[in-house]
């Protein structure tokens, strides 16, 4: 199905969704014969596709010393943290799989959000060799994105002064506009756009309400997240706004 901007595919569950999300990622790793870089993504939507990632059957088939795993954005907490988006990642899959040198988390032990933004916008550009992004060359093989109930994503939210950074590569959010109410760290959405493909992951009757607004094309971060290669949106049966299940 395709709304304007999106590339929509409805499946059956979270886990027919984690699966479909699992086997995106590995064909955008296989496609890159160098090193791959994939931007993963933080709350709830993610979880069920970093369990898969560790399974043998997922684990085997990346070639993990060629991989480099980001985060899109990150609760300015600890790195144990239960609220640390990178945290969560590393203890699902990246600790039992990867090797250090290819986790790049956002360094929450920075003296504040902006400091941690500057660290980390640094170490992007020397990942990518360059300090402006070329549209030709995509700094990421892989984008993976949420939205929330204010169609937020990564800590881009409505309104708020980040979603309008062009320059930077990485702001610090001091106060979320939504719960948990902690400062947060965050791409912004040129470097988010500058991937091979961008994915979307919505799951879950809660999630149904923004996405018809999303789909509806209003302005939200969500909708203004794009990127010159492909985008799509994997939403489960229960997300699906009703306008769409009939298509």
């Amino acid at each position: 199905m395709v709304n304007d901007n999106h590339h929509v595919i409805a499946v059956a569950d979270p886990a027919e969704l984690a699966k479909m999300a699992a086997d995106r990622l590995i064909a955008r790793i296989s496609a890159n014969a160098g090193r791959a870089a994939i931007c993963l993504t933080g709350g709830s939507s993610p979880k069920q596709l970093y369990q898969l990632l560790a399974t043998d059957a997922y684990r085997s088939k990346i070639p993990w010393d060629h991989v480099h795993w980001f985060i899109g954005d990150d609760r300015f907490v600890a790195a144990n943290d239960p609220l640390n988006n990178m945290g969560m990642a590393r203890r699902l899959f990246l600790d039992r799989c990867a090797p250090a040198d290819t986790i790049h988390p956002i360094p929450t032990d920075a003296a504040d959000p902006e400091d941690a933004a500057r660290r980390y916008e640094s170490e992007l550009k020397s990942y990518y060799g360059f300090s402006r992004l070329n549209p030709a060359r995509p700094l990421f093989d892989l984008v993976l994105m949420g939205v929330g109930p204010d169609g937020h994503t990564a800590s881009l939210f409505p309104g708020y002064p980040a979603v309008e950074e062009m320059e930077r590569w990485v702001v610090g959010v001091p106060e979320a506009h939504v719960e948990p109410f902690v400062p947060r760290v965050t791409l912004t959405l040129p470097v988010l756009g500058s991937c091979h493909e961008m994915l979307f992951e919505a799951a879950g009757a809660d999630k149904r309400a923004i996405l018809t607004r999303v789909f509806e094309g209003e302005d939200l971060p969500a909708n203004r997240a794009c990127t010159t290669g492909a985008s799509i949106w994997l939403v489960d049966q229960a997300a699906l706004p009703e306008n769409f299940r009939d298509r």
